[in-house]
């Protein structure tokens, strides 16, 4: 009988470490999350500032060092596509610091 008992309480005890486990990995899961929650406000926050630039944006952008056709695009909202067709004389492959873009 009391063979009975211990094994009773073993499978509840493992019951337990099993439970005790998932809510353990639960809250590690849980607590990474609230920063990748921060990261989609904050992308949703750019994309509504960037929706607000496209329509009172500016409408030429000055090449900074390190710029990148795709960054400015990023930067401005306007694709690289438009950014090519406003500017044909543009390598952008050579973006040159100082350099005057049409965005517009």
């Amino acid at each position: 009988m009391e063979s009975n008992h211990r094994s009773i309480a073993a499978r509840v005890l493992a019951l337990l470490a099993l439970v005790a486990c998932v809510v353990a990995v639960y809250l590690l899961i849980s607590n990474a999350r609230p920063e990748d929650d921060g990261k989609k406000a904050d992308r949703k926050v750019r994309s509504g500032q960037v929706k607000a630039q496209r329509e009172k944006g500016p409408e030429t952008y000055v090449v900074q060092p390190g710029d990148t056709l795709t960054g400015i695009a990023q930067k401005t909202g306007v694709t690289t596509a438009t950014l090519e067709r406003l500017n044909p004389d543009l390598d952008s492959a050579t973006l040159n610091m100082g350099e005057t873009l049409k965005l517009r």
